[in-house]
């Protein structure tokens, strides 16, 4: 029996029709005549009035087309940057639930715009602040985790023709204060309540207009893909393509919402993220994702022992420093080696300090670090059935002259990290190599 609260742990659907996306059903390509639809627009979308405004006309075509519809959106851009300086500059050593309650009211500014705006084109709207649907988190200020959504007063309003407005970014947690989600957070907060609600679909308006093969700054001949699965999204997202937040893949993922990345500034179709049984046929590779983002650090001479990577990767876990890419090197006498790892580029002095401090006990001969590197990647849910992927690669990038210094695989994805300098030649080199470039 379906219910109204939506605890995202483990989904209980809104009382409507199952949504086409669930599994062992194939949904067809165009929205059903009445749909339930999350529109999220992010910063540059809502920039200044005039955007705020034609973002209203965007929502009033699909309320006139006769869907429901829910908005989220996110900050003014620059808005959320300057409220965090304005923390900083009070209290270096801030509060988190303090931090929590300023930088929040960045999203309050814009719904309560937004639904001004569409007021005054007719539409029948209303402004949400994350504690007001509630959006229920965990009790981690800063970057709080979505525990479940009450939509119950949002579905009766939506048969009264009513928009939503909602804030994202932001929700109420167990202690009864404003929590944040992370930067990024209005993506995770527009595709959790297309689960609650059991949307159709959950359109994400940005900057670009969809998904590419590749950063098409860097190559000219990089082709838009009308469709791409969750899995390859989110290895992209992760490995640093900036089109969607990681976190928001993921929720899409497990709760099967068919979610649709495209333009605020151009009226043409996006790219679909979906499940791979929608995508007839797959290619083997999809898009070359790279990121600069990255440091390289190397433990020199550590003993060939058990429990030395614990040692090693403990404290940094503790610290809360995510290590990436990990190679160790085999060791000829037997007793020593060494240890290479990747970490986040902000993250490498904290991540030296962590391990000075372990000197003593690791007992390891220097420590080398390196920040001039970054990560390119090859990703493809179609490497599960062809071979020759990584060959590929390696030979495309040994072609030009390029060394690799450290490789990490998965089921659908490669990744080298090289010499920075040599990052836009190998992303070039490896779009055509895979046939990815456009006519």
């Amino acid at each position: 029996m379906f219910q109204d609260r939506c605890n995202l742990a483990g989904l209980l659907y809104n009382p409507r029709e199952p949504r086409a996306a669930m599994p062992g059903r194939k949904p067809p390509e165009d929205l059903p005549a009445m749909a339930r639809i999350v529109m999220k627009f992010g910063g540059t979308s809502v920039a200044d009035v005039q955007r705020i405004k034609n973002v209203a006309l965007r929502v009033k075509r699909e309320v006139d087309d006769g869907h429901e519809v829910a908005v989220v959106v996110s900050a003014m851009s620059g808005a959320t940057n300057q409220l965090v300086k304005w923390v900083n500059e009070i209290s270096p050593l801030h509060d988190a639930r303090e931090y929590d309650t300023v930088v929040a009211t960045g999203e309050q500014v814009t719904i309560g715009l937004l639904a001004l705006a569409l007021q005054e084109i007719g539409i029948n709207a209303r402004s949400w602040q994350g504690w007001q649907v509630p959006v229920e988190t965990d009790h981690v200020h800063g970057k709080a985790r979505i525990q479940k959504i009450d939509c119950a007063e949002m579905i009766r309003r939506f048969s009264e023709k009513q928009v939503a407005v909602v804030a994202g970014f932001q929700g109420i947690g167990p202690d009864n204060r404003v929590t944040t989600l992370g930067r990024g957070g209005s993506d995770t907060s527009a595709v959790a309540l297309a689960a609650a609600l059991n949307a159709d679909r959950c359109d994400i308006f940005t900057d670009v207009d969809g998904v590419y093969t590749t950063d098409p700054r860097i190559v000219a001949k990089a082709r838009k893909l009308d469709k791409i699965t969750y899995e390859e999204m989110l290895e992209m997202a992760s490995l640093g393509a900036k089109v969607l937040q990681t976190r928001s893949v993921e929720l899409a993922m497990n709760h099967r919402v068919r979610v649709q990345v495209l333009s605020s500034f151009e009226d043409k179709p996006g790219t679909l993220v979906v499940g791979e049984d929608e995508i007839v046929e797959q290619e083997v590779v999809s898009g070359i994702a790279y990121s600069r983002d990255e440091a390289k650090i190397t433990v020199r001479k550590v003993q060939d022992r058990p429990g030395i990577a614990a040692g090693i990767f403990g404290p940094l876990a503790d610290a809360a420093i995510n290590v990436d890419m990990i190679v160790q090197n085999a060791s000829d006498d037997g007793k020593t080696t060494d240890l290479t790892f990747t970490v986040g580029r902000a993250d490498l002095e904290r991540a030296l300090h962590v391990l000075k401090g372990r000197e003593g006990e690791l007992k390891y001969g220097g420590l080398v670090s390196d920040p001039n590197v970054s990560k390119v990647s090859v990703i493809g849910v179609g490497m599960r059935s062809h071979a020759g992927v990584a060959q590929t690669m390696f030979k495309s990038l040994a072609a030009k002259g390029i060394n690799i210094q450290v490789i990490s695989t998965s089921e659908i994805k490669v990744s080298v990290l090289i010499a920075e300098d040599y990052t836009e030649l190998a992303v070039r080199a490896l779009h055509t190599a895979y046939g990815l470039d456009g006519a």
